[in-house]
């Protein structure tokens, strides 16, 4: 029996299996040959795991356990491994509480594919003869020429406007079509090593693509200064420059990555550089005051796995793992904590906090204030949790009035790490949580805009987003769609008034070591302290449907000059269990703009607004929806002392605050209901 292994529609592997034994062949993409075929080891699974995030070699082992028990078409099942899978319309078993899941797809004969989704990638495991049953019959259609192999051309150094030299790997397309052809490029841009997984990229040379990966000023082999975000602008500029300059390059650049990745895309798009002509922007980072790490005036504490991360030239991703996290958060004043946590310094991270207002400083490092020129055709990917998810608010706030076909994004529930979990912190997000066609899409926007491809890919909705409780796709034309109707909801609770102290701050719901700071969580044990307040709807007797963000206005009084307001859009269920679906954080101090603070005086109201998060939920029947807000999240914004000297603060005080819910001054929220 032969199956095939492909990843982004490119064949990479042939397996053989006969009884017990499983041979392999392999594709060196480099020399666009096939190794002799071998025994099926755990280095070879190595592999195919750099390319898929899996282990093949684990599914051979498994297969006719999971066989056997797809075959009592149970609704899931649990193999002896310890794996579980639930069934999706007898068509597949996917698996369930594992980031990056296998999904088994059979039939009466058996399995005959294993669908493996992530961030901007799918990989298919199929019998031989099968793959027209696959997302594989859509590659196949679009793109029915064998691909190139790829060549390392070799490391080059940019440089920049200022001096310094940019570590720049490319590699071309090989093969008798590309001879002394111009190819368009695809630019990587990068913190983390441009040496880290490069096969990732390879399926953009195998596409006829040059590809270019470099390491950001300062990090790896780069020269320069490391501060996160300060340079980038000019820096992608003059590689977007450097690379239509080459004897390779026909002068058109795309960008594709996410994260950070995603922030140095929207940089050299805000340059205004004509080189520049899509990019392919996945759960992008935005500007500090409204993503991190200093989101709603606040300081993320949540970022400080990545800062430890980075702390050193090359990236240490070790660093991000401690179980002493919440002794580290507790370390005054913030300046010391890399001496005292790593035993070294991490100068970005001083830098950062002798800039407590939004300055000079962050607004250079803001691509959208700095924004120029014309559109360039984004292609937007996020979801719900990811928690630079405020980055992809302002792509958005960005793009919406630019001409039909020039943006597009797919908004799904999934956090930082992207399409690649069924269920997020023992949420489960739906049997349709995840797809199969992200690359694709990526693919065809690059080949309509770069290579003028008709395929239609600008004529699709410009939305495409997933509402969890439906478990259900959607499409629209605009973002928030355009059946969403404005809807204020007046706060009324129990209670009005609740006091915060700071040496006792609320939690937010995070494990530090994961790196991902906007998890869905169940809130319903948090929501008895007594700093919380609640604002919960009746019963739902019928669906309700919220699409895109939410936004608080907060008519405060407080005896204390600042505080921070952390207020959150929870789901409770027929058993009181409130799941945090969306949230948003503001210091009291910067209610009217981040660039100067105003402090409060006691006996005085003050409107707090606060922008949420995005989400799309179905509240059901028996459901209701609740507001909560509280004045601290630890793990999430380091604790406002409620003086002036706000979250850096050895001196702390307790602050009593009340939410004005009558007369001249009625809080109130305000979402988007489907229709």
């Amino acid at each position: 029996m032969q199956w095939n292994f492909y990843l982004s529609g490119i064949l990479y592997g042939k397996f053989y299996v006969k009884d017990n034994d499983i041979f392999v062949e392999k594709l060196d993409a480099a020399k666009g040959i096939w190794y002799p075929k071998e025994t099926f080891t755990e280095e070879s699974d190595d592999f195919f795991k750099k390319l898929c995030s899996r282990s093949l070699l684990d599914f051979f082992k498994n297969k006719k356990e999971y066989e056997e028990k797809s075959s009592e078409g149970a609704d899931e099942f649990t193999a002896s491994s310890g794996e579980t899978f639930s069934n999706r319309r007898n068509e597949v078993y996917f698996q369930r509480q594992k980031k990056f899941p296998k999904d088994l797809f059979y039939d009466e004969d058996g399995i005959y594919a294993v669908l493996m989704s992530g961030r901007d990638f799918a990989a298919v495991l199929v019998k031989n003869g099968e793959e027209d049953r696959t997302i594989l019959s859509r590659w196949k259609k679009a793109f029915p020429e064998p691909p190139a192999a790829v060549n390392f051309l070799g490391t080059f150094f940019v440089d920049t406007r200022d001096g310094e030299k940019l570590a720049t790997d490319v590699y071309l397309p090989k093969g008798e079509a590309y001879k002394e052809q111009k190819v368009p490029s695809v630019l990587i841009r990068t913190p983390y090593g441009k040496g880290e997984r490069p096969e990732q990229y390879y399926r953009f040379v195998q596409r006829g693509y040059a590809v270019v990966i470099q390491d950001t000023r300062g990090r790896e082999d780069s020269t320069g200064e490391w501060l996160p975000n300060y340079y980038e602008v000019e820096d992608g500029d003059d590689t977007l420059n450097w690379i239509a300059d080459q004897k390779w390059s026909d002068g058109q650049v795309s960008m594709t990555g996410g994260s950070y990745l995603g922030y140095v895309q929207w940089s050299a798009a805000a340059s205004g550089n004509p080189h520049l002509k899509a990019i392919l922007s996945s759960v992008c980072a935005g500007s500090a005051f409204g993503d991190l790490p200093r989101r709603g005036g606040c300081f993320t504490s949540g970022m400080l796995a990545w800062a430890f991360a980075m702390s050193e030239k090359r990236m240490r991703a070790d660093r991000m793992i401690r179980d002493d996290w919440d002794q580290v958060l507790d370390i005054r004043p913030l300046e010391t904590i890399p001496q005292k946590a790593l035993g070294t310094d991490i100068p970005f991270l001083t830098e950062w906090l002798t800039h407590p207002d939004k300055d000079e400083l962050w607004k250079k490092s803001s691509w959208k204030e700095r924004y120029q020129g014309a559109s360039v055709p984004a292609l937007i990917l996020s979801g719900w949790f990811d928690d630079n998810g405020m980055g992809t608010t302002e792509a958005l706030d960005l793009v919406k009035n630019w001409p039909k076909g020039t943006w597009k994004t797919i908004l799904g529930p999934w956090k930082h790490s992207g399409n690649a979990d069924y269920d997020l912190h023992h949420v489960f997000m739906g049997k349709d949580a995840l797809r199969y066609d992200l690359d694709l899409v990526c693919m065809l926007w690059l080949e309509h805009f770069l290579k003028g491809v008709e395929n239609g890919i600008e004529k699709t909705p410009a939305v495409e987003y997933y509402t969890l409780g439906q478990d259900k796709w959607k499409t629209a034309e605009s973002w928030p769609p355009e059946n969403g109707e404005l809807r204020r909801i007046y706060l009324k609770g129990e209670h009005s008034r609740y006091t915060y102290d700071p040496d006792d701050p609320a939690t937010h719901i995070i494990d530090m070591s994961e790196n991902e700071i906007g998890v869905p969580e169940d809130y319903t044990e948090e929501e008895k302290r007594a700093d919380y307040l609640l604002f919960t709807s009746d019963v739902l007797t019928e669906p309700l449907t919220i699409t895109g963000d939410a936004m608080a206005h907060l008519f405060v009084s407080c005896d204390c000059p600042d505080t921070d307001f952390v207020f959150r859009i929870t789901d409770v269920d027929e058993n009181g269990r409130s799941v945090k679906l969306a949230d948003g954080v503001l210091g009291a101090k910067y209610r009217n703009g981040f660039e100067t603070p105003e402090y409060m005086e006691p006996g005085r109201v003050y409107e707090i607004p606060i922008r949420t998060t995005k989400i799309s939920n179905t509240f059901l029947p028996g459901h209701r929806l609740r507001f909560t807000l509280t004045s601290s999240a630890k793990n999430f914004i380091f604790p406002n002392s409620n003086t002036k000297d706000g979250f850096n603060s050895e001196v702390r005080q307790k602050a009593n605050i009340k939410i004005h819910q009558d007369g001249e001054y009625r809080s109130y929220v305000e979402i988007v209901e489907e229709k």
